[in-house]
């Protein structure tokens, strides 16, 4: 999925239920679980994280694209659905 295909998306979502709908992360089709978005990143910022302190770093890797955004993962709220991927729509 591109940035563009999820702005597309999330846009059909605000018109159907409005801009402060929640957003949550389903995860783990087999044993689903909801989570919080603790926040969005790139491979570009990532990468260049390790530049800055590299000993705090050490057993870590860059990504593999500069050109990548994240979704990162807030916690675990509870179980999930597995019809979420059944219901889920794609570009």
């Amino acid at each position: 999925m591109t940035v563009g295909q999820l702005i597309a998306l999330l846009e059909e979502y605000r018109d159907e239920h409005g801009e402060d709908a929640e957003v949550r992360l389903m995860t783990q089709e087999n044993w689903p679980f909801e989570n919080r978005i603790a926040g969005v990143t790139s491979g570009a910022e990532t990468n260049e994280a390790s530049n800055d302190d590299p000993s705090e770093y050490l057993d870590d890797q860059d990504v593999a694209e500069d050109a990548i955004v994240y979704i990162v993962e807030g916690g675990q709220i509870c179980y999930g659905s597995k019809r979420a991927w059944e219901t889920c729509r794609v570009c």
